[in-house]
């Protein structure tokens, strides 16, 4: 087995970190299909298509990829907690098998267990159930499981988005945590990632709707992955709702965080992680930016293999310019 601490170093000699983002599980949505959205909702069996995933993880070796974030959820059958196992859920045995295979092929896997309360139906009964003892031991117990079976990844993806009323308005059943709850819940989340030996991993959106209680209350340690998936980064061009999202770049930046900035091509904006790329190649600081990710948010079956294959290669081409862009450049 591949020591994960030699294989970091390797990755880590490569400076930039060039990752994209694949779906073991997709049942982050409450059992409800939204109309809008009708490849979201809740499925009792794992919808795999091994092949497409064998390929996408092919091709992100091909392209330069040095790491894969792997989306857990429910599609793997913890032994700490089966019970929240969908229908032929991977084994832990078959999981670290697939963590070596990656790490042969030159990835780092880092695990992704999203603790939003509008993205946990992956918990079953546990999302319901939402700060209480309980609770806390559940998820206590997955992480540190999660970080073992990964060897103590370099950093564990908490997601932690998007929990307002409004991304739950096609719920049957809406959690939202808010204020010192919110916060609470989270230095909970990040102590117990940081006592497995891992860096937690966010993505940034809570700075959109709170900017001064995010850099009041967010600790320097946590990674930030603000994500703007449309393709116009120009003040002038983009509306007001939009420059919000850019503008975190910018501030985060300013507060000194460091940074792993998120494009996709789930929406087939093929530009969205290439100009992703240039934008923050110009405004974050060498140091404190860290790589990119790019993400295809649709889950890993045939239906989307053109989607996820193609979404790949834009992060080919976007690693292609980072490196050969003249010398000149800022």
């Amino acid at each position: 087995m591949t020591d994960s601490k030699d294989f970091i170093k390797q990755v880590s000699a490569n400076d930039k970190i060039w990752a994209c983002l694949l779906h073991l599980s997709f049942n982050m949505w409450e059992e409800y299909i939204s109309p809008h959205r009708p490849f979201r909702g809740y499925r009792p069996d794992l919808e795999l298509s091994e092949s497409l995933w064998n390929d996408a993880v092919v091709k992100m070796a091909d392209k330069g990829m040095n790491m894969v974030v792997i989306d857990l959820g429910d599609a793997v059958k913890y032994e700490s907690h089966p019970e929240i196992a969908v229908n032929n859920a991977w084994t832990t045995t078959r999981l670290r098998s697939e963590l070596e295979k990656l790490r042969e092929m030159g990835l780092e896997p880092i695990p992704k267990l999203n603790f939003s309360a509008g993205h946990d139906t992956w918990l079953g009964e546990y999302s319901r159930m939402v700060s209480t003892k309980e609770y806390y031991n559940v998820c206590s117990d997955l992480i540190m499981e999660v970080c073992d079976l990964f060897n103590k990844p370099r950093f564990f993806h908490l997601g932690y988005d998007e929990e307002t009323a409004s991304h739950q308005s096609h719920y049957n059943f809406v959690v939202v945590r808010q204020n010192d709850c919110w916060w609470n819940d989270f230095y909970f989340f990040i102590e117990e990632v940081q006592n497995n030996g891992s860096r937690p991993w966010i993505w940034s959106d809570y700075i959109w709707h709170h900017p001064e209680l995010f850099f009041k209350n967010m600790p320097k340690s946590v990674l930030q992955s603000n994500w703007y998936y449309n393709e116009k980064f120009d003040f002038k061009e983009i509306n007001e709702s939009q420059q919000k999202y850019v503008k975190a770049y910018l501030d985060l930046e300013a507060h000194g965080y460091d940074q792993i900035p998120t494009g996709s091509y789930h929406a087939e904006n093929e530009k969205s992680i290439g100009n992703t790329v240039q934008f923050c190649e110009k405004h974050i600081e060498d140091s404190r930016l860290l790589g990119f990710l790019q993400s295809f948010w649709k889950p890993t079956i045939e239906e989307y293999r053109e989607r996820i294959l193609k979404g790949i290669e834009l992060a080919g081409k976007s690693k292609a310019w980072f490196e050969d862009k003249p010398s000149t450049e800022s």
